[in-house]
Formats: structure tokens, sequence, C-alpha cells
């Protein structure tokens, strides 16, 4: 099986990037507002995205595609670098700099909420409104920022966990439920659990998804107003201390990135494992000690399945392009079918529902049903400009959490404390 590409994993890890100081506006920086501007331009665009790092040139095959039925409306693709925060910066200067070059950009979806608070994007409004019909509706969440939809999802992820079935039967899909089998690891002489709990971006994630499980949330629809100080978020946050308390998390997952979580698996160490899709490939492969003897699951919530931190990319066209009209039918087709299958076939998560279902998809990626539960439930990190601190202020007090060095009671007040004065 062809390993999930690391653009997709990219995602996963994704590095929180430096920000200048927001302000939670409708027009650019300079005060003026591109977005109504060249809405009927017409001509050869430039498509811009990280480093094509997929097995066979996901994105250069899409763009062939196009090419070969537009010759007078090419689609040249700016190939930027595979480090996320590079990217991101990279994006900021041509659109501070209000460069037309740069026509449709795709974003790590907490970029989304960034980019549009300052006019850096054009509302898919009125004529250049998505068909969002087969689309994920949380993808198009995540491309959603104050009520505007922004930008076209592109391609998805979500987060799995794997487990042993040569030790259990079934999956677990309650917390609770999960807990009582860690009894089965303790029998075996191995690990419970194993997640991202090192204080980096997969922290965030790992918290916010049993977080988001219990019903808590971080901002509100404004993307500013922090709503983390709630009973659901100290009861999801609680469950992670005391799995940590009891050992069933091991106090090692502290330093545990991806990486070392996936391998802690893949040695056979560990019962469960939180990760992403791409790990269903190399935990099957010779080398591993686990081949043959695991599947995976939608991820474990309060009552029933829980919920993923939602990863991927969304497509936007730049509010400095000239040729919008072009630009918005390159969105139609990145998420058309033709589109939407070349991805899925080559291991990028689709937004459109239908193909986990597809049976050419599933014979080669046994685990897109699955997936797709776990994306159908996903949630995305708290869509608001000021992501980055806000990620930070969760990190740092969650971290402090399952080391003990903060009550939860504590540390949520302090997560309250941190977004607020983010969005300040």
């Amino acid at each position: 099986m062809v390993q999930i590409s690391r653009a997709v994993r990219r995602t996963a890890v994704f590095a929180t990037a430096s920000l200048v100081t927001l302000t939670a506006c409708s027009t650019s920086d300079s005060g003026s507002d591109s977005t109504s501007e060249n809405l009927e331009g017409r001509g050869p665009i430039t498509y811009v995205e990280g480093r094509d790092t997929t097995d066979t040139g996901v994105v250069r095959q899409i763009i062939d595609a196009w090419n070969a039925e537009h010759p007078d409306e090419q689609v040249t693709f700016h190939e930027q670098s595979n480090d996320a925060d590079q990217a991101h910066d990279d994006l900021v200067q041509h659109l501070q700099a209000q460069q037309s070059d740069y026509d449709v950009m795709a974003l790590d979806v907490p970029w989304t909420a960034e980019f549009a608070a300052r006019g850096w994007l054009q509302p898919l409004t009125g004529d250049f409104a998505m068909d969002n019909t087969g689309i994920i509706p949380a993808t198009v969440e995540s491309a959603t920022y104050n009520g505007t939809q922004y930008a076209a999802p592109k391609n998805t992820n979500g987060g799995l966990l794997y487990y042993r079935t040569d030790l259990l039967q079934e999956a677990p899909t309650t917390w609770d439920e999960l807990e009582a089998d860690c009894a089965v690891a303790v029998e075996n002489n191995i690990d419970c659990y194993a997640g991202q709990f090192a204080p980096y971006e997969g922290l965030m994630v790992n918290t916010a998804e049993v977080i988001n499980a219990y019903g808590g949330s971080f901002v509100g629809a404004d993307g500013t107003t922090p709503t983390i100080d709630s009973p659901e978020a100290r009861e999801g946050l609680q469950v992670l201390v005391d799995n940590f308390e009891d050992g069933n998390i091991p106090a090692q997952d502290t330093t545990f990135q991806e990486p070392e979580s996936q391998q802690a698996f893949e040695d056979g160490q560990v019962l469960f494992l939180r990760n992403w899709p791409y790990v269903y490939a190399t935990a099957g492969q010779d080398s591993s000690a686990v081949a043959g003897n695991f599947d995976v699951a939608p991820l474990p919530g309060k009552d029933g399945i829980g919920t993923s931190t939602l990863g991927g990319y969304n497509a936007a066209i730049s509010a400095y392009s000239e040729n919008k009209a072009t630009a918005h039918e390159f969105l139609e087709f990145l998420q058309s079918e033709q589109a939407q299958r070349i991805m899925a076939m080559d291991s990028l998560p689709p937004v459109r529902a239908d193909l986990y279902d597809d049976p050419d998809v599933v014979a080669k990626y046994p685990f897109m049903p699955t997936l797709k539960v776990s994306i159908e439930n996903a949630v995305p990190r708290p869509v608001t400009p000021f992501y980055p601190a806000v990620s930070k202020a969760v990190q740092d007090n969650a971290y402090a959490a399952i080391r003990g060095e903060k009550s939860v009671d504590q540390a949520i007040t302090d997560m309250q404390s941190g977004i607020q004065a983010a969005g300040s």
C-alpha cells in the first residue's frame, strides 16, 4: 500500500507561525477593498501550494487536466517550500504587498480565518458562491469565517484510533471503554495509549479532540470571544489528566510527537495509538511488529464516537487576483469528482463524501470508510484570526495540567485568559 503523503502528514504536524498583530476587519491592511475588483477577469492564473510530495504528483495531475481543457486560461503551479512556516510567510509577504501574482492559494486550515480577517481573500458569496452539495460539512466549516465562506475545501484529514486486533476483539467507542481495556495492556506488559502530548501543535490537536468530544469549545462564532471556560471543557481536560495520573497514558508521552508515538505502536509496545491515516501503511509493513494484527476506528468520545481535529487544505482566491472569474472556476474544478478522485487515489483524503465509499478507492485504502466517519465527526481547529496565540495558550496550560503542575480548573482559567488576551 502507498504511504499517506507527507503533504497530509505536514498538516498534522503544523508548526505555529509567527504572526504580526491582526485586526479583525473585512478590508485589507491598507484600508482599500479589492474584493469588488476584477470579478469578471479571465486569463492565465497561478496556483500556489507547498511542495507536492505525493507519489504521483497530484497537484500537477490536476493542473494538467485543467490546462488540457482551458487553453486560454492556463494554470501555472508555483511550488512553495514544504515547510509550513515558510509557506505561510511567503503568502503573507505577497498579500501584504497586494501583489496579483498569486491567484489561488492552498491554505492550511488554521490560516483561512487569519487571511480572511485581513481582507486578503475573495469572499465566496453571490456569483462566487460554491455549490457545497456532497462536500463534507466539517470541511466547509473550516473554510468559513464569521459566517462567510472564504475558501473551498480541497483535501482534508482526520485522526484515527489504531488498536491491536490480536489483543482486542473490537475497538472502544468511549473513553470509559478505552480505560477499561487498559487492563489488557497491563496483562500483556505494554502501555495502553499513545498520542502526541509534547508541547507543540500536536498537543493542541490531542487536547482539542478530547475537549470537543465532551462538548467544549475554544472560541465563539466571531473567532475572538473565548468559550473554553465551561464545565464541558473541564470534563474533557480532566479525562486526559486522569489517564496520565492512572498511567493509562505513560508520562513519556509528554515527549511524544507523531513519529515517537507511531514507533511505539509499530514496535508492539502500546495497545492504542491516536495518529493520522499515513500510519496505516507503515504499520502494515514487514518491519512492523503489529503487521496483520491491527485495525483502525474513530476516536473515542464521551457517550460514543468522538471528535477528530480536522486537517487538510482549503483553496482561496486572492483579493488581488486580476482573473477572479477563472480562479473561481478553478476552485470548482478542484472540488470536482475528477480532481477529487485523483487526490483520493494517491492517498489525499478528499472532501467529497461519496469517494470514501468508492470501490476503487476502498480497494486501495481499506481504512477510508472509517476515516469518513472520523472526518464527518471532526471539528476544525479554533476558527480565529489569532490562531497561533490561541494554540499557544491551550498548549501551555494543557501541558502543565497533564504534568500535574496545574489543576484542571487553573489550566482552563488560564486558557480563557490567554485566548482573551490573543484577541484584545
